[in-house]
């Protein structure tokens, strides 16, 4: 065999073991402020997770999440599950991040439906077929995280309070699996400060037509797979590739995207793309001639 060839099957290998073996259990938290909140408004640390992935066992992904400081609200955006078995894994591995004014989540794909192989080539497909798919123990998960005092947000648009800070709360569900209900998206609030949460990023621009003031969702893992000066190398969802991951601009709103800090147990690794945490210190908006958002480098 010639030597280029042992060199690039010998790199192909090394990268492979470094994803598996390192890069997706190197966890890291960013942070970033955002001066987006009322005038007048208390500041709200606010911990976004995605993106779990929790197997049975899994010390490694539960050791950082008890590591993190406490956030005033804490908001998982889906697929919190690798496999139904491990429901009570995923419900005492996030007790303690639950936020100190709230916590609330919305479901993923693998929430409701066991995970099952995929063959790599098919993430490359724009529309894939659908497959047929056994049921989760969606209701066991939710009913356990309610009982820790979270609160489920699947397709719900309601009104909160958060500290001093009036809210007009949205929930959608997995919009990769069509579960999400844009019927309540239009806003009804319009003096109150707009957060809407969901799964996958699909439904961010309808969201963002509507006028909320943030965004959070998850599902695209950062593109899980990522290389230098190219970025993202799939997205799993409609946003460009170069969208797939943190903070962008959506009109009057803000979008963060987490990459979340797990995998799918079929494919266990990532690169060029670390597991993250992500903690917005969300601010009062500073003067008109200022710009609304800004970014402090994360650790």
């Amino acid at each position: 065999m010639m030597p280029w060839v042992v060199a690039i099957l010998a790199s192909g290998i090394a990268c492979v073991a470094w994803g598996v073996l390192v890069e997706r259990s190197w966890y890291r938290v960013r942070r970033h402020r955002l001066a987006i909140l009322p005038v007048g408004a208390d500041p709200i640390v606010l911990l976004h997770l995605s993106d779990l992935h929790v197997v049975r066992s899994d010390p490694r992904k539960a050791r950082f999440l008890a590591s993190l400081p406490r956030a005033d609200l804490t908001v998982v955006t889906g697929d919190f599950l690798a496999e139904s078995e491990a429901v009570e894994t995923a419900i005492a591995a996030v007790r303690p991040v639950r936020g100190r004014l709230a916590s609330w989540f919305v479901l993923g794909s693998n929430d409701y439906y066991e995970p099952a192989p995929l063959s790599y080539l098919e993430y490359f497909r724009v529309h894939r077929k659908p497959r047929s798919a056994r049921r989760g123990r969606s209701a066991d998960l939710v009913a356990g995280l309610r009982v820790d005092g979270w609160e489920d947000l699947t397709n719900v648009h309601r009104d909160a309070r958060l500290g001093g800070l009036d809210v007009e709360l949205l929930g959608l569900d997995d919009a990769h699996i069509a579960r999400h209900d844009l019927r309540l998206v239009p806003r009804t609030s319009a003096g109150r400060f707009g957060i809407g949460v969901m799964h996958s990023p699909d439904s961010a621009p309808e969201t963002a037509a509507e006028g909320y003031e943030l965004l959070l969702a998850g599902h695209t893992h950062g593109g899980q797979v990522c290389l230098p000066l190219v970025g993202a190398l799939v997205t799993n969802c409609s946003m460009p590739r170069r969208l797939v991951d943190g903070l962008i601009r959506m009109g009057p709103s803000v979008l963060h995207t987490s990459r979340g800090i797990g995998t799918s147990k079929y494919a266990p690794f990532r690169f060029w793309c670390r597991p993250t945490a992500t903690f917005l210190d969300l601010e009062q908006r500073p003067p008109r001639d200022l710009p609304a958002t800004l970014t402090v480098p994360g650790t």
